[in-house]
């Protein structure tokens, strides 16, 4: 009796009946040795290897490109800003600070840091909870009140409040149009790896800063209307938008009697309306940090070409501005480029019933 491993291992086998009736000359026939790969086992070797380096050459391509392009899509934008200024069509009406706030839009605004409300109703998203958002929303009204409220910022030329709150990615860019706003001449390129050409924004399109050579705040009480939102924009990252008016009391400023607090009898009104995009990320919640995206200003009354200003210097009262900045843009005329686009200041603005 043979197992069945002695008959695996012998090397010859018995040719069947009908084979040795076609070949008598040969009864056996050798087996291959043990191990031997075959003509049908060698080309499934080959295709198996040509499967291993095809998946390992696809590994090495996704690892040489996909990091890339996610570094590329996740690098932070430069902030981009639109500026307005609202040119008056008729002198600026002027009056004591309180009655100039009773007898505009502005009369029902809120006073300070307490007319920027948060939501009364926050809700947490699919991947962010209830006390995220409102972290998120407090976030963003702590930006709006520093960079539109602080009287440091607006007359005394601090930066720090506005700072603190940026992420590390967006503070040299702030110090950039900090820099080119205390330099004279024109503004250096921006050195944010986005090409040749570009400028650094200009210091009004991070907070509002007013030209305390010229102004100064009448009433201490700003004025202040307007919403915060959030929304979710990817797993981690959240965006706040935040949309106010801001209504000043201005007056000259007194710099000679040693006083840079103006006449709140000469007063006039400033209104800005700031609509602002912040982005937040999942990790810069507890840090307190936010990166801001998206700048739309409109102010007046100023003259047109506040459009760059890195302060802001409003028409005061009893001034008015040149006929040819408020009868509108010919866009036949043969203009010179980077001419300003401003709009014209509705008289519903301008408090009504003043003297």
């Amino acid at each position: 009796m043979f197992d069945e491993s002695f008959i695996r291992r012998a090397r010859l086998q018995e040719c069947s009946a009908q084979e040795r009736l076609a070949d008598h000359e040969h009864p056996v026939r050798p087996l291959p040795p043990l191990g031997r790969v075959t003509g049908s086992t060698a080309k499934q070797v080959m295709v198996l290897l040509g499967l291993v380096i095809l998946a390992f050459g696809t590994a090495m391509y996704m690892g040489l490109t996909g990091p890339s392009q996610e570094q590329t899509a996740t690098e932070p934008r430069p902030l981009r800003a639109t500026i307005v200024p609202l040119v008056p069509r008729e002198t600026v009406p002027g009056g004591p600070a309180e009655e100039l706030f009773s007898a505009s839009q502005a009369a029902g605004f809120g006073i300070g840091a307490d007319g920027v409300e948060l939501p009364a109703d926050v809700t947490g998203t699919r991947d962010f909870s209830d006390h995220q958002i409102r972290a998120a929303l407090t976030l963003g009204k702590k930006y709006v009140v520093e960079s539109s409220l602080d009287s440091g910022v607006l007359t005394g030329g601090a930066t720090e409040p506005v700072r603190d709150l940026l992420v590390s990615d967006q503070r040299g860019r702030f110090d950039r149009s900090m820099r080119a706003a205390a330099a004279p001449g024109p503004p250096p390129p921006d050195a944010s790896g986005q090409g040749e050409g570009l400028r650094a924004p200009p210091a009004t399109a991070w907070l509002v800063r007013l030209d305390t050579e010229h102004v100064a705040l009448a009433d201490p009480g700003v004025r202040v209307s307007g919403t915060l939102t959030v929304t979710q924009q990817d797993r981690d990252l959240l965006e706040v938008t935040a949309d106010h008016v801001f209504v000043y009391a201005v007056g000259p400023a007194e710099r000679a009697a040693g006083n840079d607090q103006g006449s709140g009898e000469d007063a006039a009104l400033f209104t800005v309306r700031r609509q602002v995009r912040l982005q937040i990320e999942r990790e810069d919640l507890p840090r307190q940090r936010l990166s801001v995206e998206h700048v739309v200003m409109q102010a007046g009354p100023l003259p047109c070409s506040a459009v760059s200003a890195d302060e802001l210097r409003p028409i005061l009262a009893g001034q008015s501005v040149g006929q040819d900045e408020v009868t509108g843009i010919d866009p036949y005329a043969d203009r010179p480029n980077g001419t300003p686009v401003c709009g014209t200041l509705a008289g519903a603005a301008q408090p009504s019933g003043i003297g």
